[in-house]
């Protein structure tokens, strides 16, 4: 059985398409009957639609490439 933290591991995966199709088996049949794990994937939706309506910006992978090499090159 899966446990919550699991499950909001899964969910978090899941919510950035990342999850194989097993986590989400997973994680919808712990759905069933955890009220808090539930609750908690109602919320990280709320979250992910809440930041596709604010367009919010993202580093790109070469923006942070270029960040990372400047860091590693202060060090």
């Amino acid at each position: 059985m899966t446990t919550c933290e699991d499950a909001q591991q899964i969910c978090t995966k899941n919510q950035y398409e990342e999850a194989s199709w097993r986590e989400k088996i997973n994680l919808l049949l712990h759905l069933v009957v955890c009220n808090t794990c539930r609750a908690y994937s109602r919320k990280n939706a709320r979250l992910t639609r809440l930041c596709e309506k604010a367009s919010l910006h993202t580093l790109s992978k070469s923006e942070k490439k270029r960040m990372k090499d400047a860091i590693l090159r202060q060090e």
